[in-house]
């Protein structure tokens, strides 16, 4: 299994490392709604693949790994070369506009910024404050590897019902959004209501309803909330609880275990 290269809000290595028998043992194309740091895309190592997301200097980066892996991998090298405090901010200033640098400055900031989160501000710009962590180049990284494995992979920018709306039967459908619940006002649900809304829960469960009927197995993972498991429950998918260590957090004392929701197509269970 390869492990993402990006550490990314709602990542699911945890869920991989502990839940792949949640997937069907085979399928044909593989798609991703949500891809983030795409946990489950690099463990199931599926031939053919659609990976969407909303970000596009995201996807903009899977794009230069898998086209210019060797050019990512340079650019990389020179942040890691000259990487401090100042320079940290001057390249969070920066808006590159070739492929290669986007991608390079994207994992720059993403393993030197706090906590590896992802935040922008209302006009779009990254502005997280560098974190403690200086390690540009990991151990781990093989970008050969990541790009040989998006080689089969179409990559979309955009809503999620443009990767969905094309699982065809017996295709793997994995949607892992942002946990938006009803009638919650936690700090992290009023976050994630200003990029995911309880309008789009409803969307996704329908559009995931709609590819169920198509013959597409379905997995799905949520918050686990009354009102999330009546979305769900109520279109005849199975649901699961499973628990999780959130590390994504501001403060220590708000770090800890987190139940969350598996959905699952009943075709999935095989």
């Amino acid at each position: 299994m390869n492990l993402p290269f990006l550490k990314w809000p709602g990542g699911k290595r945890w869920f991989v490392s502990k839940h792949l028998d949640f997937f069907p043992k085979s399928f044909g194309t593989y798609i991703e709604a949500f891809a983030g740091s795409a946990s489950v895309f690099f463990a199931l190592q599926p031939e053919r693949a659609i990976l969407c997301d909303k970000n596009e200097e995201l996807i903009a980066t899977y794009r230069a790994i898998k086209s210019r892996v060797n050019k990512v991998k340079d650019a990389l090298e020179h942040h890691a070369r000259n990487h401090s405090s100042d320079y940290y901010y001057e390249v969070r200033a920066s808006n590159p506009s070739d492929i290669v640098s986007r991608a390079a400055r994207l994992i720059y900031l993403n393993r030197t910024c706090f906590n590896g989160i992802y935040r922008v501000n209302m006009n779009g710009q990254f502005n997280v404050p560098k974190g403690t962590k200086d390690s540009v180049l990991l151990a781990t990284d093989n970008f050969s590897v990541v790009s040989a494995a998006l080689r089969n992979a179409k990559l979309v920018t955009g809503d999620f019902t443009l990767a969905i709306d094309e699982a065809a039967s017996g295709d793997l459908v994995f949607a892992d959004p942002p946990y938006t619940v009803k009638h919650n006002h936690n700090g992290f649900v009023k976050y994630n209501e200003t990029i995911f809304s309880w309008d789009d829960q409803v969307r996704l469960a329908d559009t995931l309803y709609a590819a169920m009927m198509r013959g597409a197995h379905i997995v799905g993972t949520n918050a686990n909330h009354p009102s999330v498991r009546s979305l769900y429950a109520e279109r005849g998918f199975e649901l699961t609880t499973v628990s999780r260590f959130s590390a994504i957090s501001g403060s220590g004392n708000s770090r800890g275990q987190y139940e969350e929701l598996v959905v699952r197509s009943p075709n999935s269970q095989r």
